[in-house]
């Protein structure tokens, strides 16, 4: 299996249970994902990923734009259910990452850790990002980044945020080495138990439900 089907194989034979406003979860925590390059490759050629949708979903929010309407037109429906515009979520703060990728490009000191935070405590929002801090660290003339997640639903969010953390790299003008996720809680909802079973087993057609 690759590293990605072994979370979530690990999640359904160590996992906890746990109830919360939006069901019954297995869940782990604090996990760490290392990817190599290798590692991606095995993933992506693995595993079905809507990489057209992601990759327009990063562009859209680089570009700061939180209209729902937009992200619709681009056959991106999952944040319909946010209302018509998405509040202090990830494109407020992933319309600072172009000029962060500009500066780690035209800078490209190895002493100096760039970080992109995400969210911000007490503030309105009708979707917190789940990712809260990327960083980029560049390493005997190579890039690895690191990323913090609070909280990762394993079976949609997790893949789409590695995809996108790998877009991101490639933005960078350095040969990436490694991506690693540290995943402060990981975990699979009860509807989606089965379909994860079926995913293991070999079954590439599943498909999972959204829980908001």
């Amino acid at each position: 299996m690759n590293k990605y089907y072994c979370i979530l194989d690990k999640i359904l034979t160590s996992g906890k249970t746990q109830t919360n406003k939006k069901g019954n979860i297995t869940y782990l925590l604090n996990e760490q994902l290392y990817l190599a390059p290798i590692d991606l490759l095995d993933i992506f050629e693995g595993h079905n990923i809507a990489r057209k949708k992601l990759k327009s979903e990063l562009q859209l929010f680089m570009q700061g734009e939180r209209s729902v309407e937009k992200y619709r037109e681009a056959g991106i429906s999952w944040w319909d259910y946010c209302g018509s515009i998405l509040v202090n979520s990830y494109p407020t703060y992933f319309e600072k990452l172009p000029p962060l990728i500009e500066r780690i490009n035209r800078e490209k000191r190895s002493s100096k850790n760039y970080v992109l935070f995400l969210g911000e405590t007490g503030a309105e929002s009708n979707q917190a990002p789940c990712l809260s801090l990327v960083q980029f660290q560049l390493d005997d003339g190579g890039l690895v980044l690191s990323a913090y997640q609070r909280s990762s639903d394993a079976n949609l969010g997790l893949p789409s945020d590695i995809y996108h953390l790998y877009l991101m790299a490639r933005q960078i003008e350095m040969p990436l080495k490694s991506i690693t996720l540290y995943l402060a809680n990981v975990h699979i909802y009860e509807n989606n138990i089965h379909g994860t079973r079926m995913l293991l087993d070999g079954d590439e057609t599943v498909r999972f439900g959204l829980n908001v």
